[in-house]
This record gives C-alpha cells, structure tokens and sequence, in this order.
C-alpha cells in the first residue's frame, strides 16, 4: 500500500492534514491553486491482496458523484486513474457530524423532527436524481449551514449506471445496524432502503438505542425480517405519538406498508398533525417460528414485499464479453472486440460488462502481485478497459469485472444467471490434447448458459508444432469462425 504524508502532491492537489478515515480508504484535507473552496482527497486503500470491494465502491463512487449536483452532496472536483494514483477530490463539507450528534441521544422531540427533516429533504434530493445511498448512517451525514449533506457514495446505485457492486455479489451491503431487510436479501436500488435506514437513525435519536444493534453474522441481520424492535415509546415515554408512529413506518419490512418516498417523510415529520396514530402491532413470531424462517427463501421475499419504486430496479439487457487477457491483448482478444462491436451495433438498447478471469489455485497460494509488487487484479482492470476503449461506449453503457475463481467457464456462467444476461460473447483457443481432455471453456458455456452465446474462433496452422519450435514467426490465421447458441 502506498503511504502518504502531508505535503506530497497527487496530481496537482497538496495533502495538507490526514483526516479520521475508515477501512476503505484515507482522507485527506488537499489544496489547490485551482479552485477557492476547501477540498477532500479520498485515496482508496489498495493492499496487493486486499478485498476487490474497495475497487468496485471506488469506481461507483467515482461514477455516481460526478452526477450529482445540488447542496446535499459535496461538490465533485476530479478523480485519478486506477493505472497511476487512484482518488477522488471533492469539496470539503463543514458542519457537525451526525455522529457527533447521535452521541448525545435522547434528544428532544422537536430537535429529532428537524434533523430528520433536514436528512428526508437530502434523500428526497438524492432520489431525484436517480440515486439510493444504500449506506445511510450517522457517520455518513454531515449537518452544514445549508443542510443535512450526505457522503460516502462507495455502496450506492445509480438507476442508469451499470450496478458494479451488485453485478458481482449478492450478500449483505450495508452497515449492520441501519441495512434494510431488502439490502440483507440481496436486493439494491429500492429508494425505500434508504428510508428505512432514517427510520433507524430518528430510532436512536429519540431512544439513545439503535433498533438491532451490531449484528456481526448474516442470521442475525436476517432477524429483523421477523422481530420489531422495541417501541420507541418504551425506551422514551416523553416521545410524541406521532414521531412514533413516524419512526415505526419508516421502519416497516414489507414495503407496501413503508413510506412511499423520501418527500412524504419530510411533510409528516413538518406537520404532526397530519400524522395518523394508529395501534402498531409487534411482528414477532416467537424464537420457533423465526428459527424456521430463516430456512424459508420465498417467505422471505414475501416479507419484505415488492419495491417502492420498482423503476429504479429495472435496466437495460445485459451483453457479457468474456475476454482471456493472460496473454495481452493477443489476436484473439481483438478478434472479440470486432464480434463484440458488431452485436452492440444491433443492441443499442444494452449495456456491456466486460468479464476476464484471474485463475486461482485450487491448492497453494494464487500469486498476488508481479515481480513489482503491484497487483495483479489491478493490472488485468487497467488491462481490460485497455482493451476495450476502441468500443468509444460511454460510461453509462459499460462496466468492467475481474472475476478470481478456479474455473472461468464456471465464473462466467454463475455472473451470467446472478445478473440474468442477455446474451455472452466469448473466444475459444485452437483445439489442444488438453482441451480436448478437460473440455473447454468455450464448450462449457454454451453447454450450459441459459442465454444464447456467440462462440469467437480463431483456427491456427499447426498449433501445436509452434508450440514446441524454436521459430517465433507470426502464425498464419484463418478466417474469423462464429458460432451461435440459442437456447
């Protein structure tokens, strides 16, 4: 990892002080010639090694913040190459944390619905744009002069953006305290989440509690699709009714019974009065019945209910191109870049990912870094957009994956069903007495893709005998070869 100090320059920003930073990356308070407004560096932490998460909430961030505009979230400046030094400059945002605030909780009644005004108002913003924070918690609400701000967009999805987070993974994003049943499920882009995570924020700021605590295990996050916390009345019985009956909505699991949007958040908490208090049922079923629960996948879905706004869950089909960069950006690789070029030209209405898979060992250690020390996941992302900018896509229509497993054919065929593509793309190799034994990637996806495939082939002359020659002269190369498989 590489190691700042203050006074180094990052592409024309000066670090000036190190700032209190999370796991994922460190922050920095930066100067620059350039611009009159204090600013933030965010420089992702990068271990050789290291969770790949980082570098996909990275990338997101990157792509969501440049988006944004207004006062609810800090000001996008630049940001800095995955090739050289990754980071993203912004506008410094003062003002008091939230969890600075929430420290001293029980607040007052009043105070609690002026916060939580001024949050449902910067969700509200935020939604409009397109955008679900996903990761909503004190630490990432900054309480300024001219509002509640949010920050730290790494875990959030932009309606119109390929989701990089979610196309590769489907556990638990969030932090365990505020993550809505749908987030445990695996689901992401329902703006509902994020109400249900200030429905949890005005929880501790009215109580001194938060609602499910800390759970560390994923069974004891996937307990609030069963068990209600207590009422917040319990905890405080100096809490208006109304707040109550707030709070207890924006905390609701099934989703149809959950406020529909940010903006109905902000006119309830503003106007009390309007509020219908009703008698508020506990949901919990007795330890028996949620111990049975957790084996019961289609009930859970049932719970939670369908989205909010079922538009920001929709998007465009899906084209998967999985190309073999090991080699470099060899002939067979540009050869998928043509094929690839051709099916985006009758499906504008799709989006790509760009798939290429770092093989791991099934025994010993998988090589982390080259003989540098960089890493190596690093250099095939950098590789692999490398490879595709002839595309000239724009960023809304292209995401870039490197997929770590033991098998590449298996890898691209569970991305494939997690993300219900459309259709794949993928190169196969001259025939070889080891293919022929194990069977080919190639083969296997189209044996087994629940899609069609488009199959890239290169014929060489005599394979094998220049495998084992002394003369590197560049082989004669048939006539590309394509394949369809229509399932």
């Amino acid at each position: 990892m590489q190691r700042f100090e203050s006074g180094a320059i990052i592409d024309g920003f000066e670090l000036v002080e190190r700032l209190a930073s999370g796991g994922m990356a460190s922050l920095w308070r930066a100067n620059s010639p350039q611009f009159d407004f204090p600013l933030v560096l965010k420089v992702p932490f990068l271990d050789p090694g290291g969770d790949v998460s980082v570098i996909l909430g990275f990338e997101a961030e990157e792509l969501i913040l440049r988006r944004l505009s207004g006062p609810h979230v800090p000001r996008f400046v630049a940001s800095g190459s995955l090739s050289q030094i990754p980071f993203i400059a912004m506008e410094f945002v003062a003002g008091t944390s939230l969890a600075q605030l929430i420290s001293n909780a029980p607040l007052p009644a009043d105070e609690v619905a002026r916060v939580g005004s001024e949050i449902a108002k910067a969700l509200a913003a935020l939604h409009r744009q397109k955008v679900v924070h996903l990761d909503l918690k004190p630490e990432n609400v900054v309480l300024a002069e001219r509002g509640a701000v949010l920050l730290d967009f790494g875990l959030a999805r932009h309606a119109e953006l390929p989701d990089l987070l979610g196309a590769e993974s489907s556990v638990p994003m969030g932090s365990a305290a505020y993550i809505a049943p749908e987030q445990v499920l695996g689901e992401r882009g329902d703006p509902a989440s994020d109400l249900f995570a200030l429905g949890c924020i005005l929880y501790q700021l009215t109580t001194g509690e938060e609602p499910f605590g800390r759970p560390a295990t994923f069974a004891g996050m996937k307990r609030r699709l069963y068990h209600a916390p207590r009422p917040p009345r319990d905890l405080n019985g100096t809490i208006p009714r109304w707040l109550e009956a707030i709070i207890l909505r924006c905390m609701e699991v099934d989703r149809s019974k959950r406020y529909v949007d940010a903006a109905h958040v902000l006119s309830d908490l503003r106007n009390p009065d309007q509020v219908v208090v009703t008698g508020h049922l506990s949901r919990s079923k007795g330890i028996w019945a949620t111990i049975l629960g957790l084996f019961r996948k289609t009930d859970e879905r049932s719970l939670v209910g369908m989205p909010a706004d079922p538009r920001l869950q929709a998007g465009p089909s899906i084209v998967l191109v999985a190309v073999d960069l090991a080699n470099g950006n060899d002939p067979l690789a540009q050869e998928v870049l043509g094929e690839t070029a051709r099916v985006l030209g009758s499906r504008e209405d799709s989006w790509l990912a760009c798939v290429t898979v770092l093989k791991t060992e099934i025994i010993g250690d998988t090589l982390a870094v080259d003989e540098s020390g960089r890493s190596e996941y690093l250099k095939r992302l950098v590789a692999l957009k490398d490879w595709s900018r002839p595309l000239h896509l724009p960023e809304d229509r292209i995401s870039y994956h490197v997929l770590e497993a033991v098998s590449p054919a298996d890898a691209i065929l569970n991305y494939a069903e997690h993300n219900d593509v459309g259709h794949i793309i993928v190169g196969a190799r001259a025939s070889s007495a080891i293919r022929r034994h194990l069977g080919s990637v190639s083969t296997k996806v189209v044996a087994q893709a629940l899609c069609s495939v488009s199959v890239v082939r290169l014929k060489a002359i005599e394979e094998q005998g220049r495998q084992h020659s002394e003369d590197r002269r560049p082989a004669a190369i048939s006539p590309l070869v394509r394949e369809q498989s229509i399932d």
